[in-house]
């Protein structure tokens, strides 16, 4: 009997670092996770690139422990990645500093200076990102040259945090397109580096990765590693791609004619195109983990956020799960309040940093449960709002799927279908970042002829939530008057 091959996956998140064994059929054998802490000062958001390299390292050891498998079987180790954090490093790949997290907000003054220097619509054609923002790695480069110039001199490559883990799995300065859509230097059309910010940041591609497709080999585990891991010497290792995109592939969303919408702390909605789709309404357009497609990514940072927060405050004693319970016992009725979901300011799809969270329609009868419902139905309508304007570009579906942590609510979902009037579909798998990334892989191995093929393969279905035609009309008045107070307080 032939023996089973192994893939191992690591989602490189924000506090937490997420482990994936899968075998080559695309089965998933073991899943393991890691926490870590940021160092917060104010608007200084950071972290011990090091330390969170040994947290990779301990991380698969874990992994295999507790898979039992032979690791003599493992073929290969993928990557699935937050974007912007940065890591400068010298010649030898040491950190000269801590890594800056896409998190921190330093670079106020560097923003400013980018954007009086360069045409925002300009940018937004080369880059597909609609703003300069201090999330953005050229914003951070731009600040260690004007406050920490010691460093900038001495770094020999500016490094995002999953190249840094490429490096120190393999020893090679390799990346891959997709999560440089978020650095503002990188041009999603020509697939390279955007000379002229790097001509106004001071430095050259010579100090940047080289760049591949999603998905394509960054080369074998380095001799120490194998050694440590007691992996075989010629296991390699996978550029893979950014998270987001990792999920939608997890979640069979490949296609144009369908649209995705993970609801985590934000929401992000994504819909595949065939070419950039530059737009009068600037919607963030991304260069895809699937070779020559895009990614239309509204990007709502007010989203499940903004639920955390209300139980936090209003409702810490009951669970989410007496939330959603009660919730759907409470028949909708004209007269119900709205919530206008804008706690962060800034939302997908009108940038308006002056725009802030409402409750409106509030009235005696009404109790926390009525609160909570009218978030979680404030979510719905922010995403019909941003799914209105991909309808603007041509830009339709009648399906959605629905991942992340919203998407374990029943009563969310069903909700979502309601307001949309478009079924909502829930996959299987919980974990479509780490199967996405073992897609990728597995499709670089051979073991499928194709991402689609894998795809049929291992995505599959798990609920299906069809409108329900009773609520609708409610749902329309509530649509409506939510779209009349945004308009009444912000334009």
């Amino acid at each position: 009997m032939t023996e089973n091959k192994y893939i191992i996956t690591i989602d490189l998140g924000t506090t937490l670092i997420k482990f994936g064994l899968f075998d080559k059929d695309l089965n998933e054998i073991c899943i393991h996770s890691v926490s870590y802490d940021l160092k917060i000062d104010g608007n200084y958001i950071e972290f011990d690139a090091l330390q969170y390299w040994q947290l990779c390292l301990n991380g698969i050891k874990e992994l295999l422990l507790k898979s039992s498998i032979n690791r003599k079987n493992v073929l290969t180790i993928s990557l699935s990645s937050q974007a912007e954090t940065i890591v400068p490093v010298d010649e030898d790949g040491r950190p000269l500093r801590n890594a800056i997290s896409w998190l921190d907000s330093r670079s106020t003054m560097e923003v400013s200076a980018i954007r009086s220097e360069f045409n925002i619509e300009k940018a937004y054609s080369i880059t597909g990102q609609p703003d300069i923002i201090t999330t953005w790695p050229a914003s951070k480069i731009l600040w260690m040259k004007n406050n920490e110039k010691q460093i900038y001199d001495k770094a020999y490559k500016f490094l995002l945090l999953k190249d840094f883990i490429i490096y120190k799995l393999t020893g090679q300065f390799i990346s891959e397109f997709s999560i440089y859509n978020f650095s503002y230097y990188f041009d999603i059309s020509r697939k390279t580096y955007w000379n002229e910010m790097l001509d106004f940041l001071g430095i050259d591609t010579e100090r940047l990765p080289e760049l591949k497709e999603p998905g394509e080999r960054a080369g074998l585990l380095r001799k120490e590693n194998s050694e440590i891991l007691e992996l075989s010497s010629d296991v390699s290792v996978n550029c893979g791609c950014l998270d987001q995109m990792a999920g939608m592939i997890g979640t069979g969303n490949i296609n144009p004619g369908v649209i995705g919408e993970t609801t985590g702390t934000v929401m992000v909605i994504c819909a595949v195109v065939n070419k950039p789709n530059i737009n009068k309404y600037r919607i963030p357009c991304h260069y895809n983990a699937i070779k020559n497609t895009y990614v239309m990514l509204p990007i709502v940072e007010s989203g499940g956020i903004s639920l955390e927060w209300f139980k936090n405050n209003f409702a810490e004693k009951i669970s989410f799960k007496q939330m959603d319970d009660e919730v759907k016992n409470l028949l909708p009725q004209a007269g119900d309040p709205v919530f206008l979901p804008y706690i962060v300011g800034v939302n997908s799809p009108e940038y308006n940093p002056d725009a802030r969270g409402v409750f409106y329609g509030i009235n005696v009868s009404h109790s926390n449960i009525h609160f909570a419902k009218a978030v979680m139905e404030g979510i719905c309508f922010i995403l019909k709002k941003n799914l209105r304007y991909l309808e603007q570009i041509n830009i339709k579906s009648e399906k959605i799927i629905s991942s992340g942590g919203g998407s374990n609510s029943e009563v969310w979902n069903q909700m979502k279908a309601d307001v949309l009037d478009m079924e909502v579909m829930v996959m299987e798998s919980k974990e479509a970042a780490s199967l996405g990334s073992a897609i990728l892989a597995a499709a670089d191995l051979g073991f499928f002829g194709s991402i689609e093929e894998a795809v049929k393969k291992s995505v599959k279905v798990k609920t299906v939530y069809k409108p329900q035609n009773h609520d609708k009309t409610y749902y329309e008045k509530q649509y409506e008057l939510f779209l009349n107070i945004y308009d009444r307080l912000y334009k």
